[in-house]
């Protein structure tokens, strides 16, 4: 019976996931790159004011908090196993195609969060609520819409945020360590409870020092092999270049795609890891600390590029340039496997900084989905649902670390399309908005200042003066 409830979800998912929704996603991220005129300009910009405190802004949590809380969510295993599960199936070149998903994002990213501070509301305790149900409900006045996204976001937050990261913590330690899963279970549970427990002032605290250490690290080790195969990386970035137009044509171990299959691999794994459109980030960017609009949003459009356009882009140097290195010894690897024999090239402590990365980075996305699914419900239900919920998160944390989990992650899975279908109509559906606020906080300013691009006068200090 669940063989065949498991394949049926599979179905499903190949559907919800396929052809369309990844033309639809992309086709946003590439309308709002021009109804913004091109936010990405602003990149440099962005991430001097994500470190940039705002005094005269209002909020739950800093800036950087929200981007921290945010990358927590999307900083996961997929950074490390789903660029090499993308390599697999299409080749170097599904890099490329990942890196250029992340890049259109980044305007997904900053409608996102644009909409969440536009629509934010005020909860009866003082703190900030927003994503993309309440852009929904009083932007587009279309509740049921914010329902459906809430309850997607409420089921889907169990399985994608916490059971299958929990396996994968468990599942690492085991291997390297010889770790009991249940013992790590136990351990995983004490320190997410001890975290969520105190809201999302707490949680962005922890996810503060937690995001640059981890990110920090492991981009080092990666750093570290691009050194060792230091003679092969030019030849790398050839075949991620040639790959991504003619795949079939790349040799060096890899296994021959077609086009089609290079950029199907390297788009939804691109989509999977940075999640821009899929409607969790803006939950937590609703909360943040901002005077205006854009500021958030142009902090939130931050994450994408540390997501995508480093830490996807460092692995996918690491994994081709190792298999270009060794052939015959990264063949018939896949997913985490591969990832491992790269990591193998650091001698002694290589196993142990993958270990590290899969670690922290599982455990930050328990953590950042934990807010996600807490407002989730809170939209729902009310405030009466916070205390269940976090109560339950840890507990399911700990059945997680030993669960079989194929089931839930395909359901998870189909959940998460399912979030993104109302919030992408929400993006398109306010399009207008996000066009109008982009030009009164960016490029107007831009144009009184007379084109100075003084980041520290740019969108935060000078605005709302």
């Amino acid at each position: 019976m669940l063989e065949t409830f498991n394949a049926f979800v599979t179905k499903i998912n190949g559907f919800v996931w396929g052809p369309v929704m990844l033309i639809l996603l992309v086709g946003t991220h590439v309308y709002l790159t021009f109804r913004t005129r091109i936010i990405q300009r602003k990149t440099i910009t962005a991430i001097k004011l994500s470190v940039t405190p705002d005094s005269e802004a209002s909020g739950d949590v800093s800036g950087f908090g929200a981007l921290a809380t945010a990358l927590a969510a999307t900083i996961g295993t997929g950074n490390i196993v789903g660029v090499a599960t993308a390599i697999g199936a299409g080749g170097p070149g599904a890099v490329f195609w990942m890196w250029l998903t992340g890049l259109f994002g980044m305007a997904t990213k900053f409608g996102e969060a644009t909409l969440a501070v536009k629509y934010r509301v005020k909860a009866k305790d003082g703190s900030f609520i927003g994503g993309p149900m309440y852009a929904l409900e009083r932007g587009l006045g279309q509740k049921w819409l914010g329902v459906l996204f809430a309850i997607f976001t409420g089921i889907a937050c169990f399985g994608i945020g916490n059971m299958t990261q929990g396996n994968s913590i468990a599942e690492s330690v085991s291997g390297t360590f010889g770790v009991p899963k249940v013992i790590t279970g136990i351990i995983l549970m004490i320190a997410t409870g001890l975290v969520i427990l105190g809201g999302v002032k707490s949680i962005s605290k922890v996810c503060e020092k937690l995001i640059p250490l981890m990110a920090g690290l492991y981009i080092l080790g990666c750093l570290i092999i691009c050194v060792i195969n230091g003679a092969y990386i030019p030849a790398a970035f050839s075949a991620i270049i040639r790959g991504a137009f003619n795949p079939q044509a790349v040799g060096g171990g890899f296994v021959g795609a077609t086009v089609v299959a290079c950029i199907r691999a390297g788009v939804s794994r691109g989509l999977f890891t940075n999640e821009s459109g899929l409607g969790s980030a803006p939950i937590v960017d609703a909360c943040a600390a901002t005077r205006n609009t854009s500021r958030q949003a142009l902090i939130s459009m931050s994450g994408v590029f540390w997501d995508t356009i480093v830490v996807c882009l460092m692995t996918g140097l690491v994994l081709v340039s190792s298999i270009i290195k060794d052939p015959v010894g990264m063949e018939g690897l896949k997913g985490a496997q591969m990832t491992a024999g790269a990591f193998n090239a650091i001698p002694v402590i290589g196993p142990a900084v993958l270990t590290f990365g899969l670690i922290t980075f599982a455990w930050s996305t328990i953590l950042g989905w934990a807010y996600y699914g807490e407002r989730a419900w809170v939209y729902l239900v009310g405030v009466e649902a916070i205390k269940p919920f976090r109560v339950a998160w840890t507990i399911v944390v700990l059945v997680g670390c030993s669960a079989a989990l194929d089931v839930v992650w395909n359901v998870a899975d189909t959940l998460n399309a399912c979030m993104a279908f109302p919030n992408l109509i929400a993006l398109l559906g306010l399009s207008g908005v996000i066009a109008s606020e982009t030009k009164k906080y960016v490029w107007d300013k831009d144009a009184e200042m007379g084109g100075l691009m003084k980041w520290m006068d740019d969108v935060a200090p000078s605005v709302d003066k």
